[in-house]
């Protein structure tokens, strides 16, 4: 697709957009999870280690989230870390993924995170790397 048919900016903006509305799951569910803990399940009664792991393991979401808004504004020269938190992203889904075959079928919400890591992120990639070679080159 030309630089035309993807709007002046080769798409940048429109990614840029995509990528803060995307953010903002792993932002509010990670930091529901800092927060509230496995009480955002409603599991007010977790063991104290499955509370901090969870508690863990929402951060990590957190800043999963803070590090694609922070690649925000030069998305166009973000393709090595925009790839690195998708492979994050996709590793965290493929875990995901292998606990369907092990566990009883999770929430509605859960399942729609499922997509999130397994179809939308790498979607998002697949776009970024498109802006990226359609941006301006630097040395000229």
């Amino acid at each position: 697709m030309s630089r035309s048919a993807q709007g002046p900016d080769g798409g940048r903006r429109a990614l840029q957009a995509a990528v803060c509305l995307g953010a903002v799951v792993p932002l509010t569910a990670g930091g529901a999870g800092v927060w509230l803990g496995p009480a955002m399940l409603g599991d007010a009664t977790a063991a104290p280690d499955l509370a901090s792991h969870y508690r863990y393991l929402s951060g990590l979401l957190l800043g999963i989230g803070l590090a694609f808004v922070a690649l925000v504004p030069r998305i166009e020269r973000a393709t090595v870390p925009f790839r690195l938190l998708t492979t994050l992203v996709v590793a965290g889904g493929l875990a995901r993924l292998a606990g369907l075959g092990l566990d009883p079928l999770p929430s509605w919400p859960h399942r729609l995170a499922l997509v999130m890591e397994l179809v939308v992120t790498p979607l998002l990639c697949l776009w970024q790397a498109r802006v990226a070679r359609a941006a301006p080159s630097d040395s000229a």
